[in-house]
């Protein structure tokens, strides 16, 4: 799609939001959705909704989406989706739960506001949509930015800049693809966390690293002590983890630089604060998971 028809398609404002160092999907939706009159929002046939061809999402929460049904049975649809046009019916851009569940809640028809996006800007809405709003798991995620690489020929640092996260974090999420299958699912499934998957990552003998998988499920290891077994010469590294600084930076960016290594969100240091932005309460609680700290019931 040329400027001038994104332009026309989506309007100034979504173009300098798309144009944006950082995108945010509550901005994009929030500025499609105030800026469309009423009149062009209109009820199209579910049946004619296929999900965006770029939706990382794999798996969805059935307990979460049944809640969903329910309260459109109840309240109707309250925000319109949003979609593309396309040669056969539509295809979804954001609001993949809300047809989901209206489908769900026996709705033939559902709310929706038609807008033109071309292939990068629907890849880009539909990872938006997941890591901002529904938490995608890290497979899901690594996935999603491989893809989006591929299809836009975008670096790792151009991703890492392009949806707030710090260079270290899509290097070590785009490692867990080279993991086993079967410990991709138990990742995929929340049996095996990032914060282990990422040190299994780091090993290549495949044999050791589906035995260690499973030492993790069955007999709850840490990931301190997953590190200690990692650090054995029985189990061999695809590269020697080194760290280097520059002599020229300061104590507090070298903690910065640490810390946003080990969460993977942009952590600032100041006025004797350290700072660290999330996303959503998920994204909260995968830091806290990664420091170690446990809330007691």
């Amino acid at each position: 799609m040329s400027q001038t028809n994104t332009r026309k398609a989506l309007g100034k404002g979504l173009e300098q939001l798309f144009n944006s160092e950082n995108l945010d999907f509550n901005q994009i939706e929030h500025e499609i959705v105030a800026t469309t009159p009423e009149s062009e929002i209109t009820l199209i046939p579910i049946k004619d909704i296929r999900s965006n061809p770029y939706q990382p999402r794999v798996h969805f929460d059935e307990v979460a989406l049944q809640e969903l049904a329910d309260s459109i049975k109840e309240h109707g649809v309250l925000e319109p989706i949003i979609v593309k046009k396309s040669i056969k019916g539509y295809e979804l851009v954001a609001g993949e739960r809300r047809t989901r569940a209206s489908k769900l809640a026996g709705k033939d028809k559902i709310p929706a506001i038609i807008k033109n996006f071309d292939d990068q800007q629907m890849m880009e809405i539909a990872i938006l949509e997941n890591i901002q709003r529904e938490d995608l798991s890290p497979i899901e995620e690594a996935q999603a930015y491989k893809n989006l690489m591929n299809k836009s020929g975008m670096t790792q640092e151009n991703v890492a800049k392009r949806f707030g996260k710090s260079r270290s974090y899509i290097t070590n999420l785009l490692g867990l693809l080279n993991l086993p299958k079967p410990v991709q699912n138990d990742v995929m499934n929340s049996k095996i966390t990032m914060s282990h998957a990422r040190v299994l990552s780091k090993m290549e003998d495949t044999q050791q690293i589906l035995d260690l998988a499973e030492k993790i499920k069955n007999d709850g290891i840490s990931v301190r002590e997953l590190e200690e077994l990692s650090r054995t010469e029985a189990i061999p590294k695809k590269k020697p983890v080194t760290k280097i600084h520059s002599i020229t930076s300061t104590k507090h960016k070298i903690y910065e630089n640490e810390l946003r290594d080990l969460i993977g969100n942009k952590v600032s240091i100041s006025s004797n604060k350290i700072t660290i932005p999330f996303d959503s309460d998920k994204d909260l609680d995968r830091i806290m998971e990664i420091l170690n700290v446990e809330i007691g019931d």
